[in-house]
């Protein structure tokens, strides 16, 4: 039986590891932290459960697929529940617009603000279900090793949409600047400015309006611990504490993976840690990209991320909160086009324990604020703590709900802190934005172009930022390599 390391036990590396023991290979993770998932750890502190990491489960028909490759269901792993509505956008004091869960709901939102917005809606979901089954069908699970990859019969029908952008096609027919938000605001989990974004991506809307906005009882850490379960069910090995700290090769192939513990020998290696960090443990003359590269790319943001308990449960506040009250086209700037701590950013507002109690002790309350911030910025603990209580302010004058009082504990997360726990390049919390230069085979490459069997998985890599991409990451570099195993495990 062939020896497999995967490094990191994100939701790339835990696909993957999952396949590759299908396929009856002997599988070891080398996690560098205390606990499996990535970033999406559990934070644990005086009885509160917080999420350290990703928190809107959308396409949930891209997990059922996972589980479903395994002759599993999601529901074998672990519990969800649709959230009605989704989240709630805020645009100013008691000025908020609540996402439906069903897109005719939605279209009847749009219509009220805006006469006629329906009938434009409605037009524009059906091409966003149809550029969605397009993607998902012929394009994401492709290795990006070549343009015939986008090729179809589909795709060429769609030629324009590469061409033009988001904002082009959203603001075409829909005038309300609120509306146009609601719309455009999908694609920051692609990790760019929508009029960056080629407009075919609006299929995220229907992972949006479509599919619905979705929890899973315990958290997105729950998410994890599933698929790890699954993993462990398969075979595979799990170590955390077990940082690698070198990748040793023997001519054309890695031979040994080397951790601050140990020593291992292995006739493969994925690595679903960062990429570029990936390569900084290999021999020099062995990476396939060099750091000037890594600094020309466009990086989705960073984060700063807070953790707050609260001593009661929160009023007027839903799980997902937007705070859009804000010039979102100047936050862009500050993030994309002159990097810099943001004067006045749009942030984002969780509270998970309003659907799941168990989060937090009786009769209090877990929030989770996200505030999108440019890579490679200069952070620290009085940075933090001032745009904390910019959030605390702004939830104030919007909501006249006063959160500051009634904060337990908080513990902040920033740019230097993703690039210390995940080896982060460049401190990004999301991965290489999707633009149209960045896409599929101009993505970085899932194969070490000197080393054939060294491969990369992760949201630097294709399809792109996400968790759903991170788990078809794992499938996608799987499948090449099973598929060309012949060559690469001689």
């Amino acid at each position: 039986m062939k020896n497999v390391i995967i490094i990191g036990s994100g939701f790339s590396s835990l696909a993957s590891a999952c396949y590759m023991a299908k396929a009856g290979f002997s599988v070891t993770v080398l996690e560098k932290n205390e606990q499996v998932g990535g970033r999406a750890s559990m934070l644990e502190m005086q009885g509160f459960k917080f999420d350290m990491g990703p928190s809107w489960y959308w396409m949930p028909d891209i997990f059922e697929r996972f589980f479903s490759d395994f002759g599993k269901k999601v529901s074998d792993y672990y519990q969800l529940e649709k959230l009605s509505p989704g989240y709630r956008v805020y645009f100013g004091k008691d000025d908020y617009i609540d996402i439906a869960d069903n897109p005719e709901k939605i279209i009847e939102t749009f219509e009220r603000i805006e006469s006629g917005s329906g009938k434009h809606l409605r037009k524009f979901m059906e091409e966003s279900r149809k550029n969605y089954e397009i993607a998902m069908q012929d394009l994401v699970y492709n290795p990006g090793k070549s343009l015939i990859e986008l090729l179809s019969l589909e795709t060429a029908k769609r030629l324009n949409l590469f061409v033009q952008n988001i904002s082009q096609t959203v603001r075409k027919n829909i005038k309300n600047p609120k509306l146009q938000s609601i719309l455009e605001f999908p694609v920051l989990f692609l990790g760019a400015k929508p009029n960056n974004t080629p407009a075919f991506y609006n299929f995220m809307n229907h992972a949006d309006f479509g599919l619905g906005t979705w929890y899973p009882k315990g958290g997105f850490n729950a998410v994890a611990l599933g698929m790890a379960r699954l993993a462990e069910e398969l075979g595979v090995k799990f170590l955390v504490n077990e940082e690698v700290i070198k990748i040793e090769n023997d001519g054309d192939v890695i031979s040994t993976v080397i951790t601050k513990n140990g020593i291992y020998t292995t006739d493969l290696v994925i690595s679903g840690a960062d990429y570029a960090h990936t390569e900084k443990l290999l021999n020099p003359n062995l990476k396939n990209y060099s750091d000037e590269y890594w600094q020309k790319k466009v990086f989705a943001p960073s984060s700063f991320l807070y953790y707050v308990a609260f001593d009661q449960k929160v009023e007027k506040l839903l799980h997902h909160n937007l705070f859009f009250d804000t010039d979102f086209e100047q936050h862009a700037v500050e993030i994309y086009d002159e990097p810099q701590l943001p004067k006045n950013p749009l942030f984002y507002a969780n509270f998970s324990s309003i659907t799941d109690p168990d989060l937090a002790p009786e009769g209090k309350e877990v929030g989770f604020f996200l505030i999108p911030v440019a890579v490679d910025l200069e952070d620290n603990q009085n940075v933090h703590d001032r745009y904390f209580e910019l959030i605390m302010d702004r939830i104030q004058k919007n909501t006249d709900v006063d959160l500051r009082k009634h904060v337990l504990f908080k513990k902040s997360f920033g740019v230097r802190d993703f690039k210390e726990r995940y080896h982060s390049c460049r401190g990004n919390a999301y991965g290489l934005a999707n633009t149209l230069l960045q896409t599929s085979i101009l993505r970085p490459q899932i194969d070490n172009k000197k080393i054939k069997n060294l491969f990369y998985t992760g949201q630097l890599t294709v399809p792109g930022p996400g968790v759903p991409p991170a788990l078809i990451s794992g499938k996608v570099v799987t499948d090449y390599i099973l598929k060309n195993q012949h060559r690469i495990l001689k």
